[in-house]
């Protein structure tokens, strides 16, 4: 993949040996929501017309003609690059296209009408910073790969997935990209994840790029249909982990997948053993912000999904049922009466001698 600029307007030239600065004002970016998925030619043409140039990108620039002015060059921390004769010149946060006539500009003192043809050589890793509704939350750093000399990016879902998946809070239809467009500037758009999830639309699973901030927020609620399809969803993680403590026929950790109610864990448990209290259990809840919550939730496995008595459980919930009364009383009625029966068995015994 090249990109070449065409003939370069007059008073395009800037001084050498200089780096130019560049106003967030000056950046043309093209609304978020024009970035698509790039499993097909059209998608993996546009990563190519909006990817930002920054510190670490290396390039090789071909000067049609003049190849003393061409070879490779990688973008430094200041966000310059350096030109064989052509001095020093600013390209972060350009565009491949924009680069090129930059560069054209600077040769125009040397060259008339240059030609530029720019080549992605070897990319920056792109850190990702993502929150909200993810399992695990967090900056993250993905290499892109070329493949057929195409380079690839990651995805909107492909960071969901590497961040854990999505809770069974999220909610898609409104998951929020911040991009950084200049030093205070930022272009905010609202992708709907549900469009992909029912209908296969793959034009909301974007390209993201380097710097991109995502945003998955908290589902007020969700019907029993949206909470199956999410469920199912291939950025979803395949199970959560929940544990189930107390009067169960097989105690301890289990996987359920996203979305099991709480009576789905219970019978994963092997259901109630003949000591358990069967009218209600304990559910306690580690919460993001570190705090812990108990809820007494009455059981009735007529019931559907709803907060009150099937809850929909979380990763790393614990489920806790509690020994029914009666068992209880039993259970100390026969710790009392068993050392009486000894003593009336050994009274017995001894009235059995005298006999």
């Amino acid at each position: 993949m090249f990109f070449t600029t065409g003939c370069v307007l007059p008073g395009y030239a800037q001084e050498q040996s200089t780096i130019r600065q560049q106003q967030s004002s000056d950046i043309s970016v093209p609304p978020l929501q024009t970035l698509r998925q790039i499993g097909d030619t059209e998608a993996s043409e546009s990563w190519s017309d909006h990817y930002r140039l920054g510190p670490g990108d290396v390039i090789k620039i071909d000067v049609f003609g003049a190849e003393e002015y061409s070879g490779e060059a990688i973008v430094l921390q200041d966000g310059a690059i350096g030109l064989p004769r052509g001095g020093r010149v600013f390209v972060q946060g350009q565009t491949f296209q924009q680069a090129a006539e930059s560069i054209a500009g600077t040769y125009t003192t040397y060259i008339r009408n240059p030609l530029i043809t720019i080549t992605p050589i070897k990319l920056r890793p792109i850190r990702i910073a993502i929150s909200g509704e993810v399992n695990h939350p967090g900056s993250y750093t993905v290499e892109s790969t070329q493949n057929n000399q195409e380079q690839k990016f990651p995805t909107l879902t492909q960071i969901i997935a590497q961040a854990g998946g999505i809770t069974a809070r999220a909610n898609l239809k409104k998951i929020e990209i911040r991009r950084p467009v200049g030093s205070d500037q930022a272009q905010v758009a609202t992708i709907n994840l549900w469009n992909l999830v029912q209908s296969s639309d793959l034009s909301q699973d974007i390209v993201l790029q380097s710097g991109d901030e995502v945003h998955v927020p908290t589902a007020a609620n969700l019907s029993a249909q949206e909470l199956t399809e999410l469920a199912s969803a291939n950025f979803a993680p395949p199970a959560i982990r929940v544990y189930v403590a107390g009067e169960v026929a097989r105690p301890g950790l289990i996987e359920v997948p996203l979305n099991t109610p709480l009576n789905q864990a219970i019978l994963v448990a092997g259901g109630f053993n003949e000591r358990a209290d069967r009218d209600s259990v304990n559910l306690v809840r580690l919460n993001p912000n570190g705090t812990i919550t108990k809820q007494d939730v009455e059981i009735d496995f007529n019931e559907g999904v709803n907060e009150e008595n099937n809850p929909i459980l979380m990763n790393q919930d614990v489920v806790v049922v509690e020994r029914s009364v009666t068992a209880d009383f039993s259970q100390v009625a026969g710790m009392v009466l068993s050392p009486l029966s000894q003593i009336l068995n050994t009274i017995l015994g001894f009235r059995g001698l005298f006999r």
